[in-house]
């Protein structure tokens, strides 16, 4: 082989002894000369004679510990007709060296991912022309390319219906008893146009299909309405004493082309759901200059840009709040219609729209990291992928021509056969020809797909891949996390206890300026509480000092205070009497003065209203529930209580909450860890199907097989609904 070099990115090196670990693995390869930079994590790989092939040097790469980075790319297909194309520009795109493609019929994309150094994107897009077919980004002018092909389709099949209407008339004629009302000439005129000109896209694609190995429906339509034109224009010129089929060949033709353009309005609708989130960014944002507002362009803002929001107008990328309060139409994120106060400190969201007042904002992410781009790029992925239940369909959509084919060479010497009639015969087996097609193979489970994925995404609803959108529909146990699930995940006050001279509001005020600096939810909580009841802070506090687990203390003057557990005053002598009519399940913060109690302040999160509920409904629907959590047993069993959950495991470390998940997966259980998407613990990775809920869920959109951007709980029965419609919806397909 001709010397070649590759420069490979490398993942998972820690340090210069990996770069020289693998480096010394690569040269001792035959015809291999190799440098790798853990700097800047790249390997550059000189090939000549007797060199392993990519696929070993690949896996040499894994046994040694490491892998090689892959770029991914969405391309937008034209000229696939059928299901037979897809499988075979699939098998061919993965014949290429590094490269992993799934090709989609239905949304007419190819999601590939490949290895930088051994192709590239015009590499790939080459490599589609050469199987026949053309590719671009979805992104450069896809819509107007789809419109502009309909519109030709169009025009196509209305010049086809019209070449056809002499043959109507010579049908009407035969049924009445009279034959050759068109004339022949004017018959063989019509069907040749038809077939030379209306045809021409079906003998494109079979030509590129047998050039390349394969067959797809094109060639049967091909075959057939070739033999039933060639054998009538043969009777035709010759002047034999046989009937033609003229129209049998152009009415194919036509059926098929209507086929086309109704599969491709198909098409279109299964997508527009992806549209339909595409089409909600906005193309122009307000970025506040100095003094001034500007209209610019969405792509010309950047990190920590100031914008302004007007009431009516789409938030054009994320951005947190510095000043202003509006109602904020986040349906396209939630699915919930009812818009969402936002004021200052908030996080908003690109294509959301703003309903009520003005907001200053200030970009916090842009482009590709926005959670809206986000979201497209998770439902984009999802749709391109492959149900398990799909592999039956590419089966039989392999070997369809080749089968179709062969029973038409049967019932043609069959029938010729039993009837004598090698006429008859011939059209027979020109029907089973033009009549069979794989299309609806193909098409089955990516447009159930689409659908699906697309009108769950409208509603809030985010499945990673059709894997998990089937998956879910088997789900079996769900195991709930604790704070932020079945509860809201927002600490509050529910009751204020002063036991000294302290009234309610000055006790208060004190712990809210003990721990106005903190980052605790318990903190927030108090502080979020003394702003809503106006209560004035006091400030003057100094020495703070943290103990983690315990509270805090610092000093006013000569005064020192500590605010913190019961047990964090009891172990500094100050006597603390507990409340007798305490909350169950609460958690009690105590305030003291030099060594005198000033009261408590009892805080709870509480049980999300739909919760009980939505335990019943999966309980009825067959699906047990868990409730799995790093609390105590004592904070844990009054919400599992109230909830309605019998089984509950508290008190888990992240390796117990996985041994739990693995222990219900060991009964036989298929099982679901639903939590709030910023868990990091590794138990949702050890479910089937990990299920992100809420606002929180942003971060979870590449991890998560399932992401409900509703804080409702109820959306995990929403996601249900459909899961079981696309299951079933593909055997009915």
């Amino acid at each position: 082989m001709s010397v070649s070099t590759l420069d490979l990115e490398i993942t998972g090196m820690s340090c210069a002894a990996c770069a020289a670990r693998l480096e010394k693995q690569f040269n001792r390869q035959a015809g291999v000369t190799a440098s790798v930079n853990f700097a800047s994590s790249r390997a550059v790989v000189t090939r000549g004679e007797g060199a392993p092939d990519f696929p070993t040097l690949e896996n040499l790469v894994e046994k040694t510990g490491f892998g090689i980075a892959r770029s991914e790319i969405v391309l937008a297909i034209s000229g696939m007709t059928c299901a037979a194309c897809s499988a075979r520009l699939e098998k061919l795109l993965n014949r290429l060296p590094g490269v992993s493609a799934t090709v989609n019929l239905a949304s007419e994309r190819a999601h590939i991912r490949y290895v930088d150094g051994l192709i590239d994107e015009q590499g790939l897009i080459a490599a589609v022309a050469r199987a026949g077919f053309g590719a671009s980004a979805p992104q450069q002018g896809r819509v107007g390319a789809q419109d502009d092909a309909s519109h030709r389709v169009y025009i196509d099949l209305v010049l086809t219906a019209l070449l056809c209407l002499p043959f109507i008339v010579e049908m009407i004629g035969m049924a009445f008893g009279f034959h050759h009302v068109v004339p022949l000439w004017m018959q063989a005129l019509c069907a040749t146009v038809v077939q030379f000109y209306s045809a021409r896209v079906f003998y494109r694609s079979a030509w590129h299909a047998l050039r390349t190995g394969g067959a797809n429906m094109n060639v049967l339509v091909c075959l057939g309405t070739s033999i039933a034109y060639g054998f009538s224009l043969a009777v035709t010129l010759f002047g034999l004493d046989l009937p033609v089929y003229f129209e049998a060949s152009a009415f194919v033709i036509l059926l098929v082309s209507l086929g086309r353009l109704m599969e491709e309005r198909a098409r279109h609708r299964a997508a527009s759901g992806l549209e339909a989130l595409l089409n909600l960014k906005p193309e122009i944002a307000n970025r506040i200059e100095g003094e001034s507002v500007v209209s610019r362009p969405v792509s010309a803002l950047r990190i920590d840009d100031l914008f302004l929001v007007r009431p009516g107008d789409a938030i054009p990328v994320d951005g947190v709040v510095e000043e202003g309060e509006s109602e904020i139409n986040e349906s396209m994120l939630t699915g919930e219609a009812s818009p969402v106060l936002r004021k200052a400190g908030d996080r908003i969201f690109a294509g959301t729209l703003n309903t009520t007042g003005a907001l200053r904002a200030r970009a916090v992410s842009l482009g590709s990291d926005t959670a809206l781009a986000r979201i497209v790029a998770l439902v984009s992925r999802a749709q391109g992928s492959k149900a398990p239940i799909q592999r039956l369909a590419d089966q039989v959509s392999a070997i369809f021509v080749p089968c179709i084919v062969l029973i038409a060479v049967a019932t043609f010497l069959i029938g010729w056969a039993i009837k004598g009639d090698a006429s008859w015969a011939l059209v027979s087996a020109i029907s089973v020809l033009v009549i069979a097609c794989p299309c609806s193979l193909g098409l089955a489970t990516p447009t159930a797909l689409m659908v699906g994925t697309g009108k769950a995404a409208s509603a809030g609803i985010l499945f990673r891949n059709a894997e998990a959108l089937e998956r879910l529909h088997r789900l079996t146990a769900l195991a709930l996390d604790k704070t932020g699930t079945i509860t809201l995940g927002q600490p509050r006050v529910v009751s204020v206890t002063p036991h000294a001279e302290l009234d309610r509001r000055a006790l208060l005020a004190l712990a809210a300026s003990l721990e106005m600096n903190s980052e605790h939810p318990l903190a927030k909580a108090i502080v979020g509480k003394a702003h809503e009841e106006e209560v004035s802070l006091e400030a003057q506090f100094e020495g703070f000092r943290a103990l983690p687990g315990k509270g805090i203390e610092a000093r006013s003057g000569d005064l020192l205070y500590r605010l913190g557990t019961r047990d964090y005053l009891t172990e500094n002598g100050i006597a603390c009497a507990p409340l007798s009519d305490a909350e169950e399940g609460a958690t009690e913060i105590w305030v003291a003065r030099q060594g005198q109690c000033l009261g408590i302040i009892t805080l709870a999160d509480a049980l999300r209203p739909e919760a009980p509920a939505v335990v019943r409904t999966l309980e009825a629907l067959g699906i047990s529930t868990t409730m799995l959590t790093g609390d105590t047993a004592q904070s844990a069993a009054p919400v599992a209580r109230h909830a309605g959950i019998t089984r509950v495991q508290a008190a888990l470390r992240p390796e117990g909450k996985v041994a739990a998940i693995e222990a219900l997966r060991g009964s036989g259980f298929v099982v679901g860890m639903a939590g709030d998407g910023v868990n990091d613990a590794p138990a949702p990775a050890a479910a089937d199907i990990r299920i992100a809920i809420g606002p929180g869920s942003a971060p979870a959109l590449e991890t998560a097989g399932l992401v409900l951007m509703s804080s409702d709980l109820g959306a995990i029965l929403e996601a249900l609904s459909p899961s079981k419609a696309h299951v079933s919806k593909i055997p009915q397909n």
